[in-house]
């Protein structure tokens, strides 16, 4: 099973970038929430439900989609050198 990274970028399948910032619990659900952070624009702070986080891309209504999954984990090198 696929698991959430925290702190690590991951890519939406419509091409721009996030940073997840942790798992938050809905205090009435009970349900699992992915924090992140755009990393474009006013870099503003989203939640979605873990579930959605983790589905694959629908291939019917998205078939030029080239990710398998709606979001995916992003392995940045630093053009420095360093790790």
């Amino acid at each position: 099973m696929r698991e959430v990274q925290i702190n690590r970028v991951y890519r939406h399948f419509k091409g721009d970038y996030y940073l997840v910032v942790d798992i938050a619990r809905h205090s009435e659900t009970g349900e699992d929430y992915v924090v992140y952070r755009k990393l474009y624009g006013d870099g503003g702070l989203w939640v979605r439900p873990l579930t959605m986080f983790l589905e694959p891309v629908d291939k019917k209504k998205y078939p030029d989609a080239k990710q398998t999954y709606r979001f995916e984990l992003q392995d940045i090198e630093s053009v420095a050198g360093h790790e």
